[in-house]
């Protein structure tokens, strides 16, 4: 009996072929890649090419519209030598100094007093975050009225109680504590809602073990909260310096002048102050992308030093410490035994 074999088809058998071809993986994430593109081409101008651009200017005297000249490294050389970038690094550690550390301790108290409210916690909450959400050449120009050298609200009160008046923004030591006051006022809401919400991730039973030893609350805050709460302080501690090294807008609402811009003496004069100074009143962009430049190795140096400071080797010192809970832990469950076989 004879077989007869039918032939397959040509488009049947290229069908096949084509099933079994694996798909393209870059045809098919296209319409992922085009969905976020808008967001990487906005950000490669705005965002890339302007900070490759103040690089390449840094090596340039310009005035942002002649035509560029190479000068090197002369920029950077000035910089070190000029007395009044050094002056404005000193303003704004001071400023720093003045604002990030009563700021930090107070978030952290105010926090801890939220977290142990039992009524109006939502209100309180909201009224601590306000100030970060105003505008903050609104509160310049309030504190402005508040810290006034003649009519100020504050020389008032100290007036009112038989001290002598203090020409707040004459004085260098004034410029720098009124500063920082704007600062404080404005940033310690929103650390202690930071706070709050770390102290919120802590367990109680930690809490109850400190009771068990005997602990009062005051060895319980700086203790077990505080030591438990250094990731979310190390997080504020950088935020705040890399902010604080920052400053621009409250000495330059502050002190309105655009030939002085940074008060009687320069006392309010900032790095960031200096940058615009240099760049949008002198018009020596070349110079002033060097300070900023200069400005973001600071802040680099001092976010390591706060990492070194209070990071630290977390290992180590939470397995320690967790061992010494256990073991006090462990005593008092002893202690009650034999107690107890005593009676």
């Amino acid at each position: 009996m004879a077989v007869t074999s039918k032939a397959v088809p040509a488009t049947v058998s290229a069908t096949a072929a084509a099933g079994d071809k694996p798909p393209n993986k870059y045809r098919q994430a296209l319409p992922q890649y085009t969905a976020v593109a808008p967001f990487f081409i906005l950000f490669a101008i705005f965002g890339a090419f302007p900070v490759l651009f103040s690089i390449w200017i840094s090596f340039h005297s310009w005035d942002g519209i002649g035509q560029m000249k190479w000068v090197g490294l002369e920029q950077y050389h000035y910089l070190l030598t000029d007395a009044t970038f050094w002056k404005t690094i000193g303003n704004t550690l001071i400023i720093w100094v003045l604002s990030t550390v009563p700021m930090l301790l107070l978030a952290l108290v105010i926090a801890n007093a939220l977290h142990n409210a039992t009524r109006l916690r939502t209100f309180y909450r909201i009224a601590y975050f306000i100030p970060n959400v105003t505008s903050v050449v609104a509160i310049t120009l309030v504190f402005g009225s508040i810290f006034s050298n003649n009519f100020g609200l504050l020389n008032a009160f100290l007036q009112s109680i038989g001290l002598g008046q203090i020409e707040w923004l004459t004085q260098p030591w004034g410029i720098k504590i009124a500063i920082a006051t704007i600062v404080t006022w404005r940033w310690v809401g929103y650390n202690a809602i930071i706070y709050l919400a770390g102290l919120q991730a802590i367990s109680q039973d930690v809490y109850e073990a400190a009771k068990v030893d005997g602990a009062s609350t005051r060895q319980t805050f700086w203790r077990i909260t505080v030591p438990m709460m250094r990731p979310v302080i190390l997080f504020t501690a950088v935020t705040s310096t890399i902010g604080g090294l920052q400053i621009f807008t409250e000495s330059r609402v502050l002190f309105g002048d655009t030939s002085n811009i940074g008060g009687p003496g320069d006392a309010g004069l900032t790095i960031v102050s200096y940058l615009y100074q240099s760049a949008f009143i002198k018009n020596q962009f070349g110079y002033g992308a060097a300070v900023g430049w200069a400005l973001f190795i600071l802040i680099v140096l001092f976010s390591i030093i706060n990492w070194r400071l209070i990071g630290g080797n977390d290992d180590e010192r939470v397995t320690r410490r967790a061992a010494r809970r256990v073991e006090r832990k462990i005593a008092a469950q002893n202690a009650k035994r034999e107690a107890a076989d005593v009676h």
